[in-house]
């Protein structure tokens, strides 16, 4: 069996590892639910994420919806893939077009409203997917999403917290079309209060009877541009039209025996890798799981991590950098003894020799796993949405910075910085788990933590994922709820700040991981879903 696991290992959790051949883990049952139901009707891993995360854009709306960006790894039983569907500038988005509106002083695009949306991504992620991988007719897979926006479900108490806390905003509650679709009887629902989207329903059967061209070239993209020039964006048909999601090839970095794959950038995967690679270096497993040594470094690594990855990530085309420079193992090792294990430090980008979600992931008996992530980024993102087709729309335009000496400044066509992160973890060659953290930039961390756990420390997937995490968050250090005090203030007296999280959002991330037990189709997996989440692990 292909484990290293201490099964007896656990934190406080309401929950248990799920064991079995077909499975799919993500932060909402119903979601959950319609992956299996593909499942069973013959469909493969890749049919079951899209099911699943058509749900889930119904589901989870604070986190994600039909004008979301996607990204994927998948294997399909021979090698790995990756697909970036992250969304570009529009045309008419130069820096002159900013500064234009918001005056010489913007720093970035806005954090809200049309301007702050790019190209969404997510449905073609799915016709992607589903045209070079999938078993089941198209239509087929977004028939449980249709019949959950129009029938409508009972809101959770997880989502419907940071729908609360999202309505509480102005600048997410002015924004067109906001209001209307989620705040039917002028506030959030309740929890256990009946919720549907019949218009969201209108546009996944569009989509689901021409295979997204109705999103891309069709009805959807012409009611997007006049929605666009009713309330001053320059969003247009065109840009949907000229837009395609990317195959790319996953980027890698070995540790402890295995090789952990991201997606390359524009995503923020690569700080993974980065901080992996530097803590290589160091013989963690000698050192207390949860111990401040232990903690200290992580920290640390992420710190020198996060240092380069937002001096040099943007549009590939546009790096100065390339991954292979960033990765480097002698530049990595130069980063590695710049850590002090007796002091915290603030640290700048190096010099590499030149040369915000949800998460879910299905697993087959055939051996197909897939992780995939989508997102409108921030709470809501945007908080645009398409009236009589239910489309919320990503603020992903965000990303981009107005300094016209960054790697990242926002142009025509581009792709901005990206937060969002599938994972997937080889052994010589052979999958071993697919996995995420959804949460901005707890993400990587997540990453960090949670295979650290596994891979130095041998805890078992649910048991890494229930940990306490701490987040590194602008020169502070939030550590979680049950996170050992006296390691916080072991931490303390290391120099790092240790402060609460106020930001309820986006808190400490939330995880789902598979764990390929051996042959799928004997041995099966071990699934885990993140309790700071309402979803399951399920599977049979």
């Amino acid at each position: 069996m292909n484990h290293p696991f201490d099964w007896t290992t656990g934190y406080a959790s309401q929950r248990s590892p799920v064991f079995a051949r077909n499975v799919v883990s993500t932060s909402h049952p119903l979601a959950a639910q319609a992956g299996l139901r593909m499942l069973a009707n013959g469909g493969n891993a890749v049919d079951a994420a899209i099911a699943t995360a058509a749900v889930m854009t119904i589901v989870e709306p604070c986190s994600n919806g039909l004008g979301s960006d996607a990204f994927c790894i998948l294997w399909d039983g021979t090698q790995l893939h990756g697909l970036n569907a992250s969304g570009c500038a529009p045309a008419a988005w130069t820096p002159d077009y900013f500064v234009r509106k918001y005056g010489a002083h913007a720093t970035n695009p806005p954090k809200r409203g049309w301007d702050s949306v790019s190209v969404p991504g997510a449905v073609a992620a799915w016709v992607a997917l589903s045209s070079r991988f999938g078993k089941l007719p198209f239509a087929d897979l977004l028939a449980p999403a249709i019949e959950v926006a129009r029938r409508g479900y009972a809101v959770p108490v997880i989502v419907q917290h940071k729908w609360t806390n999202a309505a509480s905003l102005p600048e997410i509650t002015s924004q067109p079309g906001f209001a209307q679709t989620f705040m039917p009887h002028g506030r959030a629902p309740h929890v256990g209060e009946r919720f549907a989207m019949p218009e969201a329903a209108h546009s996944l059967e569009l989509i689901a009877r021409s295979k997204g061209e109705a999103f891309y070239r069709g009805e959807i993209a012409a009611a997007v541009e006049a929605h666009a020039r009713e309330h001053g964006g320059a969003m247009t048909a065109a840009d949907f039209a000229a837009w395609q999601p990317e195959w790319v090839t996953p980027i890698a970095r070995d540790y402890r025996g295995h090789t952990v794959h991201e997606i390359p950038p524009n995503g923020q995967g690569i700080a993974a890798l980065i901080a992996l690679g530097i803590l290589d270096k160091f013989d963690l497993a000698s050192l207390p799981v949860d111990g401040v040594a232990s903690q200290h470094l992580q920290i640390e690594a992420m710190k020198l991590a996060f240092a380069d990855v937002y001096k040099y990530v943007a549009e590939p085309r546009t790096m100065t950098l390339t991954p292979a420079q960033m990765l480097d193992d002698a530049y990595l090792a130069s980063r590695a003894r710049l850590l002090d294990p007796n002091r915290a430090q603030d640290f700048g980008p190096g010099h590499a020799p030149k040369g915000g979600t949800i998460y879910l992931t299905a697993a087959d008996e055939s051996g197909m796993m897939v992780s995939f992530i989508q997102s409108n980024y921030m709470g809501f993102g945007s908080g645009v949405v398409v009236p009589g087709y239910g489309v919320s729309l990503q603020n992903r335009g965000h990303g981009f910075t107005l300094d016209r000496s960054s790697d990242n400044l926002v142009g025509p066509g581009k792709r901005p910085f990206h937060t969002i992160i599938p994972a997937f973890l080889t052994k010589d060659g052979q999958p071993v788990m697919s996995f995420g953290v959804m949460g901005g930039d707890m993400q990587p961390q997540g990453h960090l933590q949670t295979l650290v756990r596994m891979l130095d420390y041998r805890q078992h997937p649910q048991a890494a994922c229930d940990a306490p995490r701490w987040r590194w968050n602008s020169g502070i250090v939030n550590a979680e709820q049950g996170f050992d005090p006296a390691t916080a203030q072991g931490l303390r007296a290391l120099g790092h700040r240790i402060e609460p999280f106020a930001d309820s959002y986006q808190d400490y991330g939330a995880g789902q991981f598979i764990w390929r037990l051996g042959d799928p189709a004997v041995e099966g997996y071990a699934a885990a879903s993140d309790p700071r989440r309402d979803g399951q692990a399920a599977g049979f």
